[in-house]
């Protein structure tokens, strides 16, 4: 056997030994009753940090699912205000916008033993002539279009389609604004409108109202081009519009 080798071994016999004898000194002192009060409270006090560290070995497993909980949902917050302003960038233009305002009245301290007085509400003006409404094409829903079938609509997009309609509407309003004006307060300009609208009516416009090419030409931007009559072809399909032919004209329908 190597010197070195024994003395590892003799090495680890006396750790060995060293270990005995600390154990009979140990069970030694245990026999003393002052080492043995002093024994029993450090026992004590083992068992209670034992449960002190359960419990903070608890807290910290509910920590840990608490900041799991935390992630999950700062993502999907996230992904929420995501969502949130791309709809604020992509608001269609031709939704209205809504304003709200509120009216405070400031209303005196009345003295309970005095008898109220009520103020009758003033008398409202009639007019000499109220205002005839407009009969306008309501716009396009989402689901609505996407249930237009994809040969009709190509790629066309949903606020395109509902621009057209605006602008329709824009005709619409401004020839009837013409046709329900007093003769007498027409121009010429008006007045040669007025008697192209009288004659472009038939039986079978009566009480309806309608717009021609014409119309989207002098009221509006638009062009009467392929696209636009793409556009009327699903206003035709979404049941916002008919077709009238005769005498060589076609007239648009507001259904």
């Amino acid at each position: 056997m190597a010197s070195s080798d024994l003395e590892q071994l003799c090495s680890h016999i006396n750790e060995k030994i060293g270990n005995i004898k600390r154990m009979l000194s140990l069970r030694n002192c245990g026999q003393e009753p002052t080492l043995k009060t002093t024994l029993d409270k450090i026992g004590d006090e083992i068992i209670v940090v034992n449960e002190l560290l359960n419990k903070l070995e608890l807290e910290i497993q509910y920590q840990e699912q608490t900041n799991h909980s935390l992630k999950e949902l700062c993502a999907s917050l996230e992904e929420d205000y995501k969502d949130v302003e791309h709809l604020k960038e992509n608001i269609p233009p031709h939704l209205p916008q809504v304003t709200v305002t509120q009216n405070f009245v400031n209303v005196p301290d009345v003295d309970p033993g005095e008898p109220v007085q009520v103020e009758e509400p003033a008398p409202t003006k009639k007019h000499p002539k109220e205002q005839r409404s407009i009969k306008e094409m309501s716009f396009i829903t989402s689901d609505e279009f996407n249930g237009i079938p994809a040969y009709m609509k190509s790629r066309l997009t949903y606020c395109q389609i509902n621009d057209v309609i605006k602008e329709i509407n824009k005709a619409i309003v401004s020839k009837y604004k013409i046709l329900y004006q007093p003769k007498k307060s027409m121009s010429s300009v008006a007045r040669n409108l007025y008697h192209r609208f009288i004659d472009e009516e038939t039986k079978d416009t009566k009480g309806h109202y309608f717009i021609v090419e014409a119309d989207i030409k002098e009221f509006t931007t638009l062009k009467a081009d392929k696209r636009f009559h793409v556009i009327l072809n699903i206003l035709r399909h979404c049941r916002r519009l008919s077709e009238v032919r005769g005498g060589g004209l076609t007239r648009y329908v507001i259904t």
